[in-house]
């Protein structure tokens, strides 16, 4: 095998246009967006958990102070609460997967396998073969075999 140019799983298949290799680029890039979205979701997610989960430390320590009344309304008012109307944080992230993500992956699936044989990251195989230096270390097509 021949360290120049992508390996076969990078390589365009007979008959892609650049047209189509940018627009599958792009609907990848899409995607990639969507994972950062979803990541955030659960840095939500966990974040507001550990927040709740707080707030009995808070209490406590409210009471050993002699202020009740302000415990009293943290647990009533705020440990527990929905973060939207009638949902958790892990529901948000539960519809978002159901709703969205698992439709955009599929979508972007589907168009990859339709459209280029299932190959993945064609448009940024062929840029890195347009941007590194041959020849040079550090700049191989692929790893060592």
């Amino acid at each position: 095998m021949t360290n120049e140019g992508p390996d076969e799983a990078h390589r365009r298949p007979a008959g892609l246009d650049d047209a189509t290799v940018q627009a599958l680029g792009k609907l990848s890039e899409a995607l990639e967006t969507t994972e950062r979205v979803r990541g955030h979701l659960y840095s939500l997610h966990q974040l507001t958990g550990h927040a709740d989960l707080q707030l009995d430390d808070a209490v406590e320590l409210f009471r050993k102070a002699g202020h009740d009344a302000v415990a009293d309304r943290i647990e009533r008012e705020l440990i527990g609460r929905n973060v939207i109307a009638g949902r958790w944080t892990f529901q948000i992230v539960e519809d978002y997967d159901d709703a969205y993500w698992s439709v955009f992956r599929a979508i972007e699936r589907d168009a990859r396998d339709g459209l280029a044989g299932g190959r993945r990251h064609l448009y940024e195989a062929e840029m890195k073969e347009r941007r590194r230096t041959h020849g040079e270390p550090g700049h191989e097509a692929l790893p060592e075999a």
